[in-house]
């Protein structure tokens, strides 16, 4: 997957139709968030985000890409988010993509830090 392609679908994960997101997940992905409870499935993830209020917005900085091994992507950034309600959300994040099949690539693990406001 280049580059580009791998950061327009990590950006459907912020900003999408949640409808799309089981197709984009692994069922064994595990998700590390700064809510309660903190270490998610994919199923448990896949709930929260479909009942989650939607970013309306999202901006990624300091982007990496790291490809470790055939088949695997790993991005690392800085997300700015925001919402129509104007909450604001700034975090580090990584996110690990590994092909499941030509052109088919599922996310298989996701990590939010948030960062210190100020």
């Amino acid at each position: 997957m280049e580059d580009q392609r791998a950061w327009a679908i990590e950006k459907t994960l912020w900003i999408g139709n949640p409808a799309s997101y089981p197709a984009l997940m692994d069922p064994s992905c595990l998700i590390v968030i700064p809510a309660p409870p903190h270490i998610l499935s994919a199923d448990e993830a896949l709930r929260g985000m479909a009942q989650a209020p939607r970013w309306s917005g999202v901006e990624f900085s300091d982007t990496r890409v790291e490809r470790p091994k055939k088949g695997l992507i790993v991005l690392a950034y800085s997300v700015q988010a925001n919402r129509a309600d104007n909450a604001d959300y700034r975090a580090y994040c990584t996110s690990t993509w590994q092909r499941k099949g030509h052109e088919d690539w599922r996310l298989v693990q996701h990590q939010q830090t948030p960062q210190a406001s100020g």
